[in-house]
């Protein structure tokens, strides 16, 4: 095979070449990977059993499940979340109605950060970006009507996850939900908002000691529940490749399970409840071949560097978000081609749930009919594509497999780094993982500046548009409801017991106690989120952000 190849380079492709010039003198993958002209079994190594096996068995290669999307689609959620909670409540009872399976809550910035929305660092940003949420009776709200026996949340926080879970466990509790009925995921990701995202609050430590705290009480008290998605969604959002999303994603999982297992918690039961997140960026064969080597190399960490017995330990199972990044302000309606492929990427490549950004996100915002559109993308892939039929639908292309192997091999390489550094925590602080993550989206940029990365409507394909007028905008009268709603709730609850849950919770952080039981009982009581960030930052301090230069 090898001089066939050698034979067909130099006898039919070169000489086609010196007469019929290639578009480009390089080809790359979006994350600067050269790409050859043509891949053959010489590009492959290793055997079927090592490297690929059968769907639903060790190392998951083909997927996490035995029939995958035979047996039932992907769970589809949209990220949602915006002004009030009761403007919320009504756009996801909207995205219900139209066939959505799951939720996915979007929070505001203050309450990303556990501030509540009267407080002065939060003007101007109450509702923007996501629903405010301040205390249990805007969860209350939020998810008014819709029934948490029968539907799977997630929820995007990270620094106050625990005051969150607990406002959620308490709305199910008065539903009449029981807590094995429970299901949904925090991302509960502390680690990636050091180096990639900033909505960290108090620092390293602490932090750990929170995530590994929800750890411990979920496995016996809310036993559904994915604990953490660890996500490479901001890490690939702030600039990184492939490789670098893989390699520094599985290092933070790494940190997790080191934290857990040191903390007294067996690998087999808190393992189980790790999910992933992941970007789905525009390069459709290489994110098909991302996903592939991700659950490969994370089946192989689980079980031979942390000895986890059970497969259900072993198995990657992630959520994906199609690349926020990549949507343009310039000609909108590209954006619905563009997150198509990104849904087929994760589809091809065994996500086990997905949002699907809107058409206007780069302008605001998105409206009711963007979201509509968005879902339906997922939907008729699922319906009318044909992709769902049978598994892993890639695997043996001589490309996928030998960008499978290379994604694995260089995410691999950039674990070993940070081992050698003492770990992730150690590679944040030097800087190291920012300084990478910085370089490639230099180079990306540059590329897109001086034209080797074409950009259809940016940089190539440009036209003159009018104004959008039609873009949904949250009136700064949102603050000012929310902030006389808070208040109310303020003049209405025991304030004495709200002193005393508080006092308790302080009295807990100062010691060694699984601070989880303490915040819900806060929360039960309606003790806002700031009030129980606040007392956490009397006994933790705020984390200081690592400048590099």
């Amino acid at each position: 095979m090898i001089n066939k190849y050698k034979d067909w380079f130099a006898n039919t492709y070169s000489k086609f070449i010196l007469k019929n010039s290639e578009r480009k003198k390089e080809f790359t993958t979006v994350s600067f990977t050269p790409v050859k002209e043509l891949y053959t079994p010489n590009d492959l190594t290793g055997t079927y059993e090592d490297k690929l096996s059968f769907p639903g068995e060790f190392p998951f290669t083909r997927g996490i499940q035995p029939t995958m999307f035979r047996g039932r689609f992907w769970t589809m959620r949209q990220y949602a979340g915006f002004g009030t909670a009761k403007e919320s409540n009504e756009r996801y009872r909207y995205l219900l109605k139209q066939g959505q399976s799951g939720l996915s809550v979007a929070f505001d910035l203050p309450t990303q950060i556990g501030y509540d929305s009267d407080d002065p660092i939060a003007y101007g940003e109450v509702g923007k970006v996501g629903v405010a949420i301040d205390t249990l009776a805007d969860m209350e709200i939020l998810f008014d009507k819709i029934p948490l026996d029968k539907v799977s949340t997630s929820m995007t926080i990270n620094a106050p996850a625990s005051v969150l879970l607990a406002m959620y466990k308490a709305v199910a509790e008065k539903q009449g939900v029981l807590k094995d009925q429970i299901s949904g995921t925090i991302q509960n990701d502390i680690l990636k908002e050091y180096f990639a995202r900033g909505t960290y609050i108090f620092p390293p430590k602490p932090s750990m000691r929170l995530i590994t705290n929800i750890f411990e009480y979920c496995s016996k008290e809310v036993p559904k529940w994915n604990t953490i998605s660890i996500s490479g969604y901001h890490i690939r959002e702030a600039g990184s490749t492939a490789a670098q999303e893989v390699g520094f994603t599985l290092s933070n999982g790494i940190t997790y399970v080191e934290a857990a297992i040191k903390a007294g918690l067996d690998v087999d039961t808190f393992g189980q409840r790790l999910s992933f997140f992941f970007n789905s960026h525009n390069d459709l064969l290489e994110e098909v071949a991302k996903f592939r080597a991700a659950r490969r190399l994370w089946a192989k960490i689980m079980k031979e560097r942390f000895n986890a017995k059970n497969p259900r330990s072993m198995m990657l199972r992630f959520h994906t978000q199609t690349a926020g990044s990549t949507l343009t302000a310039q000609q909108v309606d590209n954006n619905v081609v563009r997150v198509t492929i990104q849904t087929l990427a994760a589809v091809l490549g065994g996500t086990q749930s997905l949002h699907t950004n809107s058409r206007d996100e780069a302008l605001a915002l998105p409206t009711e009919d963007s979201v509509r559109i968005a879902l339906r993308t997922q939907q008729i892939v699922a319906e009318e594509s044909g992709v769902t039929n049978t598994i892993d639908p890639l695997a043996g292309s001589y490309y996928i497999e030998a960008m499978t192997d290379l994604i694995e091999k260089e995410s691999n390489d950039y674990i070993e780094k940070i081992d050698s550094m003492g770990g992730m925590t150690e590679a944040i602080e030097t800087g190291y993982v920012q300084n990478e993550i910085q370089k490639s989206a230099y180079k990306y940029e540059m590329e897109i500046e001086e034209k080797e990365r074409i950009i259809v409507g940016v940089n190539k394909y440009q036209i003159n548009e009018q104004e959008h007028k039609d873009l949904l905008k949250i009136n700064m009268a949102v603050q000012q409801e929310q902030i006389k709603f808070l208040n109310k709730i303020r003049s209405e609850r025991n304030n004495i017991e709200v002193e005393k849950k508080l006092a308790a919770l302080k009295t807990a952080a100062q010691g060694n106690d699984n601070l989880i039981p303490f915040i819900i009982e806060a929360v039960k009581e309606y003790a806002s989120i700031g009030e129980i960030c606040n007392t956490l930052r009397s006994v933790f301090g705020e984390y200081k952000e690592h400048v590099v230069i």
